[in-house]
């Protein structure tokens, strides 16, 4: 068992209260976790400014070098992870354990994230859109045209409450170390792995370890003081965080991300070359991330497209997390799966809404201590079914008949919008929606991520302000 103290600006610090994160499904501890209180928060944030001298003091292309010997690092190296030597498979097996993911799943992950260290430059590159990463550093500069821009910090260090559903979502905040500015984290409760080896790989490639604090542990104090100490932050939840924070100019909130395809009017007569598509947008991932489609929206043969997903998801059976062939997640909270599935037979019973998967067996697979949710197909007969785009935390989704010239009315917020169509006219209503943040013109799955394209709200723009400066000659 792993004993992983809280880091406060790089110095373990143990902790009198103690958590421990065990095995999903046999409850034995697999790690104990010290915790601290709001206090010991609100009084390192006073200490950000040091984190952020000390990256300053090494050039940012030293730092990029840096994160790219961490992603082999984190690839592939043995660390010194708490009071243990880890190895990457230890540390697939470990997230696994406490998540109750898929071992497939973990491992797919550990290369998402090493991609993101590994690719620092080119991530850098995009998200700056190709500004000099030595004007942020200096905090002003003259671009190739000759103007002289200038972009100011808006905090010493990021803070970031974590969530333990998708260990993909921690390559939002990697890029924050070459860009001079510190870490202050809470990693997700039954998830502390990834923030801790990232924390490792990094200190062993050489980034100064009082640039970081991580806080681990199941206390909802720990984030609070986190969001109201740190001048900029990120925290992930559901409908009720995202309600709470939306207004909060210094917390970017990544909620639910009610992703959706939509079939056009000129294509949607072949929906049939389509079916894999709109299966793997819901599916990969165990549809627990905020990348899987959610809902699928088509003018006609509605019906026909979720027969033909039901026939490809409901089959999917619950299997040991060690198969190379498993794709669901457990449910690890107590009566969480029983209830869910609760509202989604509710849902099932409104008028035009049909359960599609039903014939493929029953959905809730209770296994004590935890529960599965197979996959779900519901069809909606019209686009003003109410419950339309609602979003599960797993391989859930809706097929919507919706005319064409109603589907940008009836969407709502669209995290990834995937439109399968040719129509130049419809394209440009796509590409001016505000409902849609990440825009996909065709056939394109929803989790096909281009690293290289922001993420859900540019990580440069909501650190940096830009501002006006003249320089006497």
């Amino acid at each position: 068992m792993i004993e992983l103290k809280a880091i406060r600006w790089g110095e373990p610090y143990e902790s009198l209260e103690v958590d421990e994160v065990n095995h999903f499904y046999t409850g034995e501890p697999v790690a104990r976790v010290h915790t601290v209180g709001a206090g010991i928060v609100q009084r390192d944030a006073k200490k950000a400014p040091r984190a952020r001298k000390a990256l300053q003091s090494i050039p940012p292309a030293d730092l990029i070098a840096m994160c790219k010997r961490a992603g082999e690092l984190f690839e592939s190296g043995t660390l010194r992870v708490g009071d243990s030597e880890q190895s990457p498979e230890d540390f697939i097996q470990q997230q696994s354990a406490t998540t109750g993911m898929p071992v497939s799943m973990c491992r797919a992950n550990v290369k998402k994230n090493a991609f993101v260290l590994q690719n620092m430059e080119r991530i850098l590159d995009c998200l700056t859109r190709g500004l000099s990463l030595e004007i942020l550093a200096r905090g002003y500069g003259e671009e190739g045209r000759g103007v002289t821009v200038s972009y100011q910090a808006q905090c010493d260090a990021l803070g970031a409450v974590l969530p333990s559903n998708s260990p993909g979502v921690h390559t939002l905040w990697l890029p924050v170390i070459p860009l001079q500015m510190g870490l202050v984290l809470k990693p997700g409760s039954s998830e502390p792995w990834t923030p801790y080896r990232v924390y490792s790989a990094m200190v062993e490639a050489g980034v100064p370890p009082e640039t970081f604090c991580l806080y681990p542990g199941a206390g909802a104090d720990i984030g609070g003081a986190i969001l109201s100490s740190c001048r900029r932050s990120m925290i992930f939840g559901g409908p009720q965080t995202v309600a709470q924070y939306e207004s909060n100019p210094k917390v970017q909130v990544h909620g639910p991300g009610y992703s959706k395809v939509l079939l056009g009017e000129d294509c949607v007569d072949d929906w049939e070359r389509h079916v894999d598509l709109l299966v793997d947008s819901v599916y990969r991932n165990g549809g627990r991330s905020c990348l899987n489609a959610s809902s699928v929206y088509a003018p006609r043969h509605s019906k026909e497209i979720a027969e033909a997903m039901a026939a490809k998801l409901g089959p999917i059976e619950v299997l040991p997390p060690d198969d190379p062939e498993a794709g669901l997640a457990a449910f690890t909270i107590p009566g969480a799966a029983k209830a869910i599935w609760g509202s989604i037979e509710n849902d099932a019973k409104a008028l035009g809404v049909t359960h599609m998967t039903e014939k493929y067996g029953d959905r809730l697979v209770e296994r004590d201590p935890v529960a599965y949710l197979r996959p779900v197909v519901l069809h909606h007969a019209s686009h003003e079914s109410e419950t339309r785009n609602k979003e599960q935390m797993f391989p859930m989704v809706n097929v919507v008949e919706c005319p064409q010239d109603q589907m940008l009315g009836a969407i709502g917020p669209t995290l990834i919008c995937s439109a399968i169509t040719n129509d130049e006219k419809f394209r440009r209503d796509l590409v001016n929606s505000l409902d849609i943040d990440r825009l996909n013109l065709g056939a394109i799955p929803t989790p096909q991520v281009d690293w290289l394209q922001p993420h859900e709200g540019n990580l440069i723009e909501f650190l940096y302000r830009g501002r006006a400066v003249q320089v006497a000659p």
